[in-house]
């Protein structure tokens, strides 16, 4: 760790190379995270925001360094040229280095500097050749290695985390991810939705999203209609697709593929619940924003989607089609029954929000700059700290 004067506030680079994607699940963390360090950091932290060129318009009004992305940058290159420049470091530029991601390919090229990684998933690690999954594998190893603290979205994640790598002395952390509010939702209905109910679902059609599965629930329930959004132009899409067309279902699975923020948010408004079946979820961002606008939400028990849906949400304990259509009718009486049901899903997703996700990684930047770490081999660790919410 290096040595700071006390009337110096501590430089902390925050990767946020995948502005990039603003769109992205990793750009929105980044644009989240970082606009609320830089409304929050007086005082605490001197934030530097390593980037491409060209992020100020998504921070009008702010002031901030930043390091611009280079392709020596990359840890693939520094490593190399690290060793040759080692012995010309002065005193440390920066105090600690936040890696933003598991994917990210930037590290401090001073040694010394401490850093923070976050992990936001592992559904991906083991997708790919034998050749390729030992690369990531290591990729991350390596990466956990490097680090002073590691920070997850989930206790899932946490735990998946803690029995697949080994994080010897390092620190593991829960930091709760925020919920941004609402944009403008669209004036009309979407144009691929004729008039009457429907359902919602949303996501890039991607095996472990596991939306076959509502092909036969919707067998079961004659009178829905479900709009599943997102990426469809996938290997696992086309068999979604394929399956809906030979079931005659065209008309009651709609998949529309990517919409616009607008039309997504009229989706959230308008639907009469939200369904998530996804078998590999490292937060869960749908559920929440579906909460936000006050409908019930039906949601797989596994990964961090219990974690993150809480006891105001319904749970499919199996696939099995019979059972996914009664959970969803008690599930859906309850709602329409229990006065005030709405708002209490309301206020569950009112509980994540990004200064609370900002405060928490303030105090993960104190405990890294102040090298308060657990020092109790990895495997006594039964559950990571999870930070206040």
């Amino acid at each position: 760790m290096s040595t700071m004067q006390p009337s110096r506030l501590p430089r902390v680079v925050i990767d946020v190379e995948k502005l990039r994607n603003i769109h992205s699940g990793l750009g929105l963390f980044s644009l989240s995270l970082a606009r609320e360090l830089l409304n929050q950091h007086p005082q605490t932290i001197h934030p530097v925001l390593l980037a491409r060129p060209g992020i100020q318009q998504h921070f009008e009004g702010q002031s901030f360094e930043t390091i611009e992305v280079k392709v020596w940058r990359k840890e693939e290159i520094s490593k190399y040229i690290r060793p040759m420049v080692r012995p010309f470091f002065g005193k440390p530029k920066y105090d600690l280095w936040h890696v933003t991601n598991q994917m990210s390919k930037y590290m401090p090229l001073d040694p010394r500097v401490p850093v923070v990684l976050t992990i936001h998933d592992l559904i991906l690690l083991d997708v790919g050749g034998p050749a390729k999954v030992l690369r990531q594998r290591s990729s991350l190893q390596a990466k956990i290695d490097r680090a002073s603290v590691v920070t997850t979205d989930s206790q899932h994640v946490a735990d998946e985390v803690m029995s697949r790598f080994d994080l010897g002395n390092r620190s593991l952390r829960v930091v709760h991810l925020g919920l941004s509010k609402p944009c403008q939702a669209s004036q009309e209905r979407p144009g691929f939705l004729d008039p009457g109910p429907f359902l919602f679902s949303i996501g890039n059609m991607l095996p472990h999203k596991n939306f076959h599965v509502l092909i036969e629930f919707v067998l079961r329930m004659p009178n829905l209609r479900i709009v599943i959004a997102g990426k469809k132009d996938t290997t696992y899409g086309g068999f979604v697709r394929r399956e809906v067309k030979q079931r005659g279902l065209v008309d009651r699975i709609i998949c529309p593929g990517e919409v616009s923020d607008s039309i997504r948010q009229w989706l959230y408004e308008h639907c009469d619940a939200f369904l998530c079946p996804s078998i590999a979820e490292g937060f869960g961002f749908p559920v929440l924003e579906a909460m936000q606008c006050g409908k019930p939400v039906f949601l797989s028990k596994q990964t961090s989607l219990p974690e993150i849906g809480g006891d105001v949400s319904f749970y499919w304990d199996s696939f099995n089609p019979d059972s996914m259509a009664s959970v969803f009718q008690t599930g859906m009486h309850i709602f329409q029954s229990e006065r005030g049901y709405a708002q209490k899903l309301c206020n569950h997703a009112a509980n994540f929000s990004w200064s609370n996700t900002c405060k928490n990684y303030l105090r993960v930047y104190k405990e890294a700059l102040d090298g308060n770490f657990h020092h109790e081999p990895s495997e006594n660790i039964k559950k990571a700290e999870v930070s206040e919410s």
